[in-house]
C-alpha cells in the first residue's frame, strides 16, 4: 500500500480527544514495556465503537510514522466460538503490518508477545483495489490468491479481560501471522464448506468450518471491504486479509508447534521459541 494509509478515521465528539489519546497511550505502554495494562472501556465507554476505532486509529497512524509498513487488514471476531470466548456478539477489524508475517518456517520468539492464543483462518492476497460495492459472490474477482493462515492474536489487556471497544482500540487484538501455500482463486475449494482441526504438539485443540466464519469466508471478505469503503480506506490490491477465526482460539504454550490443516486448502504451521510470556 505505498503512500497511503489505511487508518479508519471516525468522527467522535472532541470531548472524547483526551480520553483517546490516553487510552492509546495506556496500550502503547503495555506493548513497550511487557506488562498487560486495565481495560480501555474505563477511558472510552463500553459501547463506544467509533471512539475505540478512534484510537486504533491512532495508534495505527503512530506505528506508520515509526516506520512501520502497512500490509493488510484482519478480521475479528467472525466465530460463534469466539465471540462467546471474548463475550462479544458482532465482528471488528484491524491493521496488519509486514512485520507481524511470520510465513517461511522460521521459529517464532515467544518473548515478542504477552497473551497470545492462536487460530486457524483463511486468508485472501488481493489482486485489485475493492472500491465498489461487492457480495460474497463480486468480491472473489479481487481476489489473487487464498491460502490456510494460522492468526497469533494478543491482547495488550491484562487476562484478556475485554469488552468490544476494548479490542477494536487494540488494533482488534493483533499480534502475529503466518500464511500457508497461496491457491490461485481458480483452485479455491467451496470456503463454506471446508473443514479445519488444528493441535498442539499433535493434540487436536480446535476444529471448525469455513461456514463457522460469518458463514463463508467469502462473506466476510465482502463485509470488510464494505465497511472499508464506507470509511473511506478501501482494501487495496497486494494486501493480505486475514478473514477471521474458523473454530475457537488456543492459548500458546512456548515451545510448542501448532498446526492446522484445512481441507482444499492444505496445512499451515507455526512453532514457538522456549521462552517467558508474560
Amino acid at each position: 500500500m505505498p503512500g497511503r494509509t489505511a487508518t479508519v478515521e471516525r468522527a467522535v465528539g472532541t470531548g472524547r480527544t483526551g480520553s483517546i489519546a490516553e487510552a492509546a497511550a495506556r496500550l502503547r505502554t503495555a506493548e513497550r514495556d511487557r506488562t498487560p495494562c486495565a481495560p480501555v472501556r474505563e477511558l472510552i465507554g463500553n459501547a463506544d465503537i467509533d471512539t475505540a476505532y478512534a484510537v486504533q486509529s491512532r495508534i495505527v497512524a503512530e506505528f506508520v510514522d515509526s516506520g512501520r509498513i502497512l500490509s493488510g487488514r484482519k478480521i475479528g471476531l467472525t466465530s460463534a466460538a469466539v465471540q462467546a470466548q471474548l463475550g462479544v456478539d458482532q465482528p471488528d477489524f484491524g491493521v496488519l503490518f509486514a512485520d507481524m508475517d511470520c510465513s517461511g518456517g522460521r521459529p517464532v520468539e515467544a518473548t515478542r508477545l504477552l497473551q497470545p492464543k492462536v487460530e486457524a483462518e483463511v486468508a485472501f492476497v488481493l489482486g485489485a483495489d475493492i472500491d465498489v460495492p461487492v457480495d460474497e459472490v463480486t468480491v472473489r474477482g479481487f481476489v489473487e490468491a487464498g491460502a490456510p493462515a494460522l492468526e497469533i492474536v494478543d491482547s495488550r489487556i491484562a487476562g484478556w479481560d475485554i469488552t468490544l471497544g476494548d479490542t477494536i482500540a487494540d488494533n482488534a487484538s493483533s499480534g502475529l501471522y503466518v500464511l500457508g501455500d497461496r491457491i490461485p482463486p481458480g483452485e479455491l475449494p467451496d470456503l463454506a464448506a471446508v473443514r479445519m482441526s488444528m493441535t498442539e504438539n499433535g493434540t487436536v485443540v480446535s476444529t471448525g468450518t469455513g461456514a463457522d466464519c460469518l458463514g463463508s469466508p467469502w462473506a466476510a471478505l465482502a463485509w470488510l471491504a464494505n465497511t472499508s469503503r464506507s470509511l473511506g480506506a478501501p482494501l487495496q490490491a497486494g494486501e493480505v486479509v486475514l478473514s477471521g477465526a474458523l473454530g475457537p482460539m488456543a492459548t500458546v504454550s512456548a515451545g510448542s508447534t501448532y498446526s492446522a490443516s484445512i481441507s482444499g486448502l492444505g496445512c499451515v504451521s507455526v512453532t514457538f521459541t522456549p521462552g517467558a510470556l508474560a
